[in-house]
């Protein structure tokens, strides 16, 4: 699984390189000090979040995203829905952790839920199985007149118990005409972790993590933009997670922020990425791959500087409706509301202003935010 570090000076590469390392620092040097530097930032992570769902051809709208964030959810999640909530609080935990700390070995283990778990032999654990007996529910007994649901939870208790009769026989871990009484002494030892029908027990993930990492000294010797579009490459190829794909676009912009070129912030990748055609990011050719992340690079920085730009203007506009207002007014916490989130609600602004419902309507009125939605039942503002 060894991962071979392409021609840095290839002429076919030095364009978009040269275009990603300018524009990557332009963007770096104005979300440093602009003065919605904030809200840009925690805009980006619902931005990229989604993004991320699309690139892995799923969609998520923006707006649930930030319902289901605030715990406002205005329908039952999804399993998009909350698998972009996942990414957000990943990306989240990475904009307060130190700058490599995702990309050594103990913040991936973290990060893919390694983190605090003993290791355990499989020749130590003890299963406990039931028997032909025990699948079938028990005889109430005198005591069973105390607790009236006695006999619901024992049926319960049955019926797990043959559900997982059934699981360990779809796993192939026991035969089906084998008597329960016999299955600790036939489980596979590498089935008592994860049941072959979820995961796939010849999947090494920490060998791929070790494989994938040591890509990381090469990658180092290059251009920060080059080395991390080579990182993003060789995550495509090698595909340590199965279940957290979406993590490689999220190191991405580790990667950058600990070699400071962009160090103000985690870059949203997946918003430049959904930019680009499917066919040349998954070309058979890893050069025409390498370019299409460059040129994710360069997009992601010209909507960061389109964004910082919209934000600008429309917290001038809005400061202007306010400049008479009196000190005690709710009106700016209303701004940096809208400036942090991509759409807002009036329960949204009713929990962060501190005022009723109908105080939230009034304020998005004198304010003059722009109308998102344009349904009655579901309102929502925000800056476009």
């Amino acid at each position: 699984m060894r991962y071979e570090i392409p021609d840095p000076l290839h002429p076919t590469l030095l364009p978009a390189l040269i275009a990603a390392e300018d524009s990557l620092a332009r963007l770096d040097e104005r979300a440093a000090r602009h003065a919605v530097a904030e809200g840009f930032r925690e805009r980006g992570q619902f931005f990229d979040a989604a993004a991320a769902l699309w690139v892995a051809g799923e969609l998520v709208h923006v707006e649930d995203l930030v319902l289901h964030d605030s715990h406002m959810d205005a329908r039952a999640p999804s399993h998009e829905l909350t698998i972009a909530h996942a990414v957000l609080r990943v990306r989240r935990r990475l904009e307060l952790a130190e700058p490599g700390w995702a990309l050594s070995a103990a913040g991936l283990n973290v990060l893919r839920g390694e983190h605090g778990t003993a290791a355990v032999k499989n020749e130590d654990l003890e299963l406990s199985t039931p028997g032909p007996d025990d699948l079938q529910p028990p005889e109430t007994t005198e005591g069973a007149d105390e607790n009236p649901l006695a006999g619901e939870f024992a049926e319960l208790d049955a019926a797990m118990a043959r559900s997982q009769r059934l699981l360990d026989i779809h796993a192939g871990s026991i035969a089906e005409t084998e008597p329960a009484s016999s299955l600790a002494q036939k489980v596979r030892p590498e089935a008592t972790g994860q049941l072959g029908l979820l995961f796939d027990e010849e999947w090494d993930e920490g060998a791929r993590l070790d494989a994938w990492r040591a890509v990381l000294t090469g990658a180092d010797q290059l251009p920060a933009c080059l080395g991390a579009a080579i990182l993003f490459e060789a995550w495509e190829g090698i595909e340590p997670l199965r279940r957290q794909h979406w993590l490689g676009s999220l190191l991405v912009g580790t990667y950058l922020r600990s070699r400071g070129k962009v160090a103000s912030h985690i870059l949203a990748f997946n918003t430049g990425l959904k930019t680009i055609r499917h066919e040349r990011r998954r070309s058979k050719d890893r050069l025409t791959r390498l370019n299409a992340f460059l040129e994710a690079m360069s997009a992601t920085a010209e909507l960061g500087m389109k964004e910082l730009d919209r934000l600008s203007l429309a917290k001038t506009q809005m400061e202007m409706r306010i400049r008479d207002r009196r000190s005690n007014s709710n009106l700016p916490g209303l701004i940096d509301l809208v400036l942090s989130r991509p759409i807002v609600s009036t329960a949204l602004i009713a929990r962060h202003v501190g005022v009723t419902p109908r105080g939230a309507l009034n304020l998005v009125r004198e304010l003059g935010v722009r109308e998102m939605t344009g349904r009655g039942r579901y309102r929502g503002w925000g800056v476009l």
